[in-house]
């Protein structure tokens, strides 16, 4: 499939009084036209950043400091403004994490959406109504007609993400940057959203950034995936791929990390990652991985390594890496 998205050496920095946090620093990668692209990684990686760094709505004192965004040939950082505003909502939409924070509480879920059809479509109030009523279909929310007029507070969690969705949808986006979308719902409902997410994909031909720290999700739902640690892709690989062989000590930390089940009455343990995501105002020499690495080599003490070919399509920045 043509590549529809494509992030070339993408840094983004928060200018302090303590000091530059380098949140995303030389970050790429590419998604292609119908494809979902998993963004995983631990808090403080740098996922929410690069999402925010795509539409350009990172916010002071943050600001990108170099790279290329190319969405369907055309470079977003050089964009002015208004050209901005025509890709932004209509051919990029964003869905965040907690629903009831993005929605005003004093308006109707009905009327926002609402907003947001007449923005993007051009249409008369009456004619974005019925479009709101059939966005709220689509996203299968039940009785849409009654919903419209329902506030924030009279919704479950669930019934907020789909509202979202259906604000998201309302300029038939090429891409969606979903933004950790499930984390604040019960494990039902949250495989009900992601159900409709992989529908809604397929229905309407859409590519999906997915950012997310749960594994097990990009598993189910994602074609390749991403692992950022301290700014940067540490692994990029398709999804079995990636489960079966990773190559990087840090893939390899966050796969040991998932609970699995075990028969024959064996005790349960679960393998965590020493240490914590270094402060990136202070970030190690090298290999930033290297404190915690248990296949740290003297190496890496002094050189951070490049992304580098494992199998073709596989990709991971190891100067040591595993099952090549």
């Amino acid at each position: 499939m043509p590549v529809l998205l494509e992030v070339d050496n993408l840094q983004t920095h928060f200018f302090t009084p303590e000091g530059v946090i380098r949140a995303v620093d030389g970050i790429s990668f590419d998604l292609s036209a119908g494809e979902t692209l998993g963004l995983v990684g631990e808090s403080g990686s740098g996922k929410t950043v690069t999402a925010l760094s795509i539409l350009r709505l990172v916010p002071p004192p943050g600001r990108i400091v170099e790279g290329k965004i190319e969405f369907a040939g055309q470079d977003l950082l050089k964009l002015t403004p208004s050209e901005l505003r025509k890709i932004r909502g209509n051919r990029i939409a964003m869905v965040f994490q907690e629903p009831m924070s993005a929605l005003n509480p004093v308006l109707t879920v009905g009327s926002q959406v609402l907003e947001s059809v007449r923005l993007h479509q051009k249409v008369s109030r009456w004619e974005g109504r019925d479009k709101t009523v059939e966005l709220f279909k689509l996203v299968g929310i039940p009785s849409p007609e009654i919903r419209f007029k329902a506030y924030p507070h009279q919704l479950s969690g669930g019934m907020r993400q789909r509202v979202m969705l259906a604000m998201a949808l309302a300029g038939k986006p090429d891409l969606l940057l979903a933004d950790e979308p499930t984390t604040a719902l019960d494990v039902t409902i949250q495989a009900q959203v992601l159900d409709l997410l992989d529908k809604l994909k397929k229905n309407l031909g859409m590519s999906v950034l997915f950012i997310t720290h749960d594994l097990g999700i990009i598993a189910e739902h994602a074609d390749r995936v991403a692992i950022c640690y301290a700014g940067k892709i540490v692994e990029l690989a398709p999804v079995r791929e990636l489960f079966a062989r990773p190559a990087h000590p840090y893939s390899q930390g966050l796969i040991n990390s998932i609970p699995k089940m075990f028969s024959g009455g064996k005790d349960l343990k679960l393998s965590a990652l020493p240490g914590t995501v270094p402060d990136l105002k202070n970030l190690p020499p090298g290999c930033r991985f290297e404190p915690r690495c248990p296949r740290a080599l003297p190496l890496c003490r002094k050189y951070d390594s490049e992304q580098k070919t494992i199998r073709p399509g596989h990709l991971a920045a190891c100067i040591n890496p595993l099952n090549q």
